[in-house]
């Protein structure tokens, strides 16, 4: 190597080390633009765009938002999934994204009930698409009725305060009190719901696959590539497309500013950029004082719609309660390279007896309070003529 190159190479440190170190006196917090959608609407909004508004709250594979509605007839919602926004790599069979369509259509009848709405919910109406492969026929249609009847669900009022948080929980365990209630608020649905705490000598097998899995996942090239492919990194990219993945620390801004954090091709395993997260992830899961999680007796499209349902009224019941909730979903996806871990965390929650599906396993615990995901305007939503 020439005495030039070298001067290349230290000066290019030199200016990559001065750029990361300005660029850490930013703020990590997501830009305001993005989250303006975490603001209640006008009371006065048309009452169908006016539960849409609380419905694209609702949580969501990928946070990817693959929700279509029609408006077209009076005081009625069609749903559909988007099919430009699927996950093929790590949700195959879109059994993920069929659960975001259910918790989209619990926060829509929550909605209604606020507003003295009875919503009668027809699922598939035009049949169920198949088990591998969605399609754009409508997961549901919605028709609104006014009726004195109808009383508001109290869930409805945390709505705007439901986030995943994906960070350190505090490793103190939820009471039996709180654990009861989370399981009150799926009563009325056929689910099973389930909770284990620190306190269970399985523990560490339920930390265990969840860093297996998370591993695999990030290993995985074309699994990390779908992932890649919604990385929103900075303000300017999380702002323009307020959906996917957001990272706004100072760092990751820097390193892919100075073209050294490539999205365009896998990472490799021994990289930092896989090193970090795995490391991270580790930390997190070892800081969960409780899973939970939510299985049916079968896993056809319109079961998988109930268990959205399900899942969002337990993670309103936790925020009720001061408790939070991230999904630890990898252990549960269908492609190859997880069938171990997907083996292995049905076999610990007596899964796959009778056809029974894990349809949703998250971490649950205190934590200090945590930003909300961005999110699409409501006119995203809404299919054009």
């Amino acid at each position: 190597m020439d005495k030039r190159q070298i001067l290349r190479i230290a000066g290019g440190g030199f200016i990559a080390a001065a750029m990361i170190s300005s660029v850490s006196g930013c703020s990590s917090a997501l830009p305001s633009k993005a989250l303006q959608a975490w603001k209640p609407p006008a009371d006065d909004l048309e009452i169908r765009r006016w539960m849409i508004s609380h419905a694209l709250l609702a949580p969501n594979a990928h946070n990817l938002q693959s929700w279509l509605v029609d408006l077209d007839q009076a005081d009625t919602i069609v749903l559909r999934m988007d099919m430009t926004r699927l996950l093929p790599e790590t949700d195959p069979w879109s059994r993920q994204l069929v659960i975001s369509q259910g918790t989209f259509i619990e926060l829509l009848d929550l909605a209604a009930k606020e507003r003295g709405y009875r919503a009668d919910i027809e699922i598939f109406p035009e049949g169920a698409f198949n088990h591998q492969a969605p399609d754009s026929r409508p997961t549901a249609r919605i028709h609104l009725t006014k009726d004195d009847r109808v009383k508001p669900d109290p869930l409805f009022a945390y709505i705007f305060n439901r986030h995943t948080h994906r960070g350190i929980y505090d490793n103190v365990e939820p009471s039996n009190v709180a654990l009861e209630t989370l399981s009150q608020s799926v009563n009325d649905l056929p689910v099973k719901f389930g909770v284990i705490t620190s306190a269970d000598p399985a523990m560490h097998k339920h930390q265990q696959i969840a860093m297996d899995a998370w591993r695999i996942e990030m290993t995985t090239g074309r699994t990390l590539m779908e992932t890649y492919k919604v990385l929103r990194v900075g303000p300017q990219e999380i702002t323009e497309h307020r959906d996917g993945v957001s990272i706004n620390t100072p760092m990751i801004r820097a390193l892919t500013a100075l073209g050294l954090f490539d999205r365009t091709n896998p990472s490799s395993p021994d990289s930092m950029a896989i090193k970090g997260p795995l490391s991270g992830f580790n930390e997190k899961i070892l800081s969960t004082p409780a899973f939970l999680w939510i299985a049916t007796s079968d896993n056809e499209r319109k079961t998988q719609l109930v268990a959205g349902r399900a899942y969002v009224r337990v993670q309103l019941a936790a925020t009720s309660l001061g408790l939070f909730m991230h999904p630890v979903s990898q252990a549960l996806q269908e492609y190859p390279e997880q069938a171990e871990p997907y083996k292995a965390i049905h076999q610990l929650l007596g899964g796959n007896q009778n056809s029974r599906t894990v349809q949703m396993w998250t971490r649950l615990g205190a934590a200090k309070p945590t930003e909300p995901s961005p999110r699409k305007d409501m006119e995203a939503f809404i299919a054009k003529a």
